[in-house]
């Protein structure tokens, strides 16, 4: 879903002033650094409630940009549970009945289920109804009242989730709850993210960088073969603050944190990663998680995933990973890199 300039703006004067200041283009949780001395290319917009840049490095062709939007798009069209029409939102509305899906949204799904099977129930995309009472856009909203967060979390279970990818036609997905809803916000960003990178690949690109809200995306290296570096944000800190810089080659990193999204009442911080136990915010002493690997949707799966689980259980899950490092940041703001995580 778009959103106004008033907010586009808001965002943008901070992030340009730094840049002014450091040479750095700092974007949401992840921020690349562009070689000044190469042909760059960069255009924003707003897609899945989150800014949207992609830059291209040495390419002239910027009709590119406007087949990596359309694609955008096609997969917010697709995707998103707030999107009337969309195959999650018919999901959501079917009453307990089939339906028929791309099969994009059944592999999708797919993927969530096997994090839920990992994680033992927490990673749930069940979530949504209880998700959808929290206003996380207003750090100064009201906390949702405890009996409908009750009733809600009462409709958490991922194995009401049954899908069918052998009917002989579409994949069908049925929730066999049918006060159960199901929002993919937790692997969708990731899963776009490896689809630009293949449709740049395709077109030719060799060195870019995809940036959807935090999740960033290395197509290649730099042009003069140097990773790119990219920072991870401070926890609570000004946007644009880092605490750690990685580096990044043809590879994904992806970082989920409590501090953008969240609730503060009393003096009591209440954030967007919720215990689906619950339908309240995880309590562990984690403050950052960032993944980095060769899949977006994975990184993005793995960071939710190991917040969730916490600093000794989240750690060893990435130990049983391969190809997967990840550096975790607890409240004391010491760090726990896990794996060969490139740390600057």
């Amino acid at each position: 879903m778009k959103t106004s300039w008033k907010k586009v703006i808001a965002i943008l004067v901070p992030l340009l002033l730094i840049a002014l200041i450091t040479g750095v283009i700092l974007i949401k949780k992840a921020r690349p650094s562009v070689d000044s001395g190469s042909a760059v290319l960069s255009k924003t917009d707003f897609y899945f409630d989150t800014m949207i840049t992609i830059t291209l490095y040495d390419e002239t062709d910027t009709a590119l940009f406007d087949e990596c939007f359309d694609l955008c798009a096609h997969y917010e069209n697709l995707l998103s549970h707030t999107v009337e029409g969309s195959d999650i939102w018919r999901i959501n509305h079917a009453g307990g009945q089939p339906v028929e899906v791309d099969k994009k949204t059944a592999f999708l799904i797919s993927e969530a289920l096997k994090y839920s099977e990992l994680t033992n129930g927490m990673f749930d995309i069940s979530i949504a109804k209880a998700a959808n009472l929290w206003d996380f856009e207003d750090h100064n909203a009201d906390l949702p009242d405890a009996s409908k967060l009750s009733e809600a979390v009462a409709h958490i279970d991922y194995h009401n989730i049954k899908l069918d990818e052998n009917t002989g036609g579409k994949p069908t997905v049925t929730l066999e709850d049918p006060a159960m809803e199901i929002t993919l916000g937790a692997v969708a960003k990731g899963f776009i993210a490896d689809e630009l990178k293949d449709l740049l690949i395709k077109k030719g690109v060799s060195s870019a960088l995809i940036n959807l809200g935090g999740n960033v995306q290395a197509v290649g290296a730099k042009p003069d073969g140097t990773a790119f570096n990219v920072g991870i944000q401070e926890p609570f800190a000004d946007e644009g603050t880092p605490i750690a810089v990685a580096s990044v080659n043809d590879d994904s990193l992806v970082t989920s944190g409590p501090y953008e999204r969240y609730i503060e009442k009393d003096g009591e911080i209440y954030h967007h990663i919720l215990d689906p136990k619950t339908g309240y915010a995880i309590e562990n002493n984690l403050e950052s998680v960032s993944i980095l690997c060769s899949s977006s949707l994975q990184a993005d799966a793995l960071s939710t995933s190991v917040f969730l689980l916490g600093l000794e259980a989240g750690s060893e899950m990435i130990r049983q990973t391969d190809g997967v490092s990840a550096l975790l940041i607890t409240d004391d703001m010491e760090f726990h890199p896990v794996g060969d995580f490139p740390l600057q």
